[in-house]
């Protein structure tokens, strides 16, 4: 690979201005056999999350809590992998998979925003599920549509602030030297890594994108373990089951969302290859976005009776089974 290097001259130093976007590998024959795999994931994502979102906007029955922050978790998702997947599939097939400084850390900004985002939703879809559990008689009272705004606007503006305080300190780095980055999208490590100037408030900013991660999580694992205590009030077996079954498809989005993130960025330097990094930055990345309208739906009664529902008017015929 022939890599293309840019610089803007400032007395004796010169400024990097360009890198080169490694992808998930060099080989053109793999590169080709990718390109329609993750077309046909991002298409999927794409359909999924915007069917999801109309659906429960044009049913009256999903218009609740519970399907209000899943209706906006769709919408990061879609943002999340536009932000990366549209540019990976054009540089499968490119020779040279360059991106100007500005655009490798507004894509950062856009995944970084989102993921944070997400973490605040997910946090907010636990308190739901802890109050419908908990406080079944007061829950119309307690989740308001005003409150759920509330929720999801501090979700969107917490993600917000923590993402631009890095994106500006990105602006204060200085890149002379490689300008080569082992991933397929523009990752905060990645770029720091790469300057040769002083990163201290660069990663001093990462703080901050980790109280909002781990504030995040701690919200969600207080909301289960009183969950957990209301689950075990319940007298009947049958109860017990319909209330954990009401969490559930939360549960694994979480442990899969959470999981990948924590194997992303908080394991040892050491411990893992770039290529085993690529591979769970793909998942949290790209994977997540397409299968979290999928676990929220496959085993969702009400999510299949509103579609039910909409093909009856649709197409007109008295009776769906």
């Amino acid at each position: 690979m022939t890599h293309i290097w840019s610089m803007e001259w400032n007395g004796n130093h010169s400024s990097v201005t360009i890198f080169v976007l490694l992808g998930l590998s060099d080989e053109k024959e793999l590169q080709l056999i990718l390109f329609p795999i993750f077309l046909g994931i991002y298409l999927v994502t794409l359909i999924w999350n915007l069917g999801l979102i109309l659906l429960i906007k044009m049913d009256s029955q999903l218009h609740t809590p519970m399907y209000f922050f899943l209706s906006f978790l769709s919408f990061v998702d879609i943002c999340c992998s536009s932000s990366v997947s549209p540019r990976m599939l054009s540089d499968f097939l490119k020779n040279e998979k360059t991106i100007p400084f500005i655009a490798c850390v507004t894509q950062y900004f856009v995944v970084a925003w989102m993921s944070l985002t997400e973490c605040c939703l997910l946090a907010g879809m636990a308190y739901d599920r802890y109050v419908a559990i908990g406080s079944p008689l007061q829950y119309s009272a307690i989740m308001t549509l005003g409150l759920c705004g509330k929720m999801v606007t501090g979700a969107y503006v917490s993600g917000l602030l923590s993402s631009l305080s890095q994106l500006f300190s990105c602006f204060y780095l200085y890149f002379c030297g490689p300008n080569i980055i082992q991933h397929f999208f523009c990752d905060f490590p990645q770029i720091i890594s790469l300057s040769c100037s002083n990163s201290f408030i660069s990663q001093m900013t990462l703080l901050v994108a980790i109280f909002v991660g781990f504030g995040s999580l701690l919200i969600i694992l207080l909301s289960y373990g009183f969950i957990a205590a209301s689950i075990l009030k319940i007298s009947s077996g049958k109860g017990s089951a319909k209330a954990f079954n009401t969490c559930a498809s939360h549960l694994t989005a979480v442990t899969l969302y959470y999981g990948t993130a924590f194997s992303v960025y908080l394991h040892p330097k050491s411990g893992h290859s770039m290529k085993q990094d690529k591979v769970l930055s793909l998942f949290y990345v790209i994977i997540i976005p397409m299968l979290n309208p999928l676990i929220y739906s496959l085993r969702n009664k009400e999510i299949k009776a509103a579609l039910k529902r909409l093909i009856k008017r649709a197409t007109g015929l008295p009776h769906l089974e």
